[in-house]
């Protein structure tokens, strides 16, 4: 699943260990996602969403 994570955090200047912290999660967590090596649950995608002011849908794509 591609994503816009980087693209966000990187706006806010916000740091991988920054953003993981924000989402109670790991930095490595925070990569993976940005890489594209893992998709978060649902729950993290809705708080995702919710940090960042945006549907789901502007975060994450299913498009290959």
């Amino acid at each position: 699943m591609k994503n816009r994570l980087r693209v966000l955090r990187t706006e806010r200047e916000w740091s991988q260990a920054e953003l993981a912290a924000r989402l109670e999660v790991s930095r490595q967590s925070v990569n993976a996602i940005e890489t594209g090596k893992f998709d978060p649950s649902l729950p993290l995608a809705f708080k995702l969403a919710r940090l960042f002011g945006l549907p789901i849908e502007m975060i994450f794509s299913d498009e290959t």
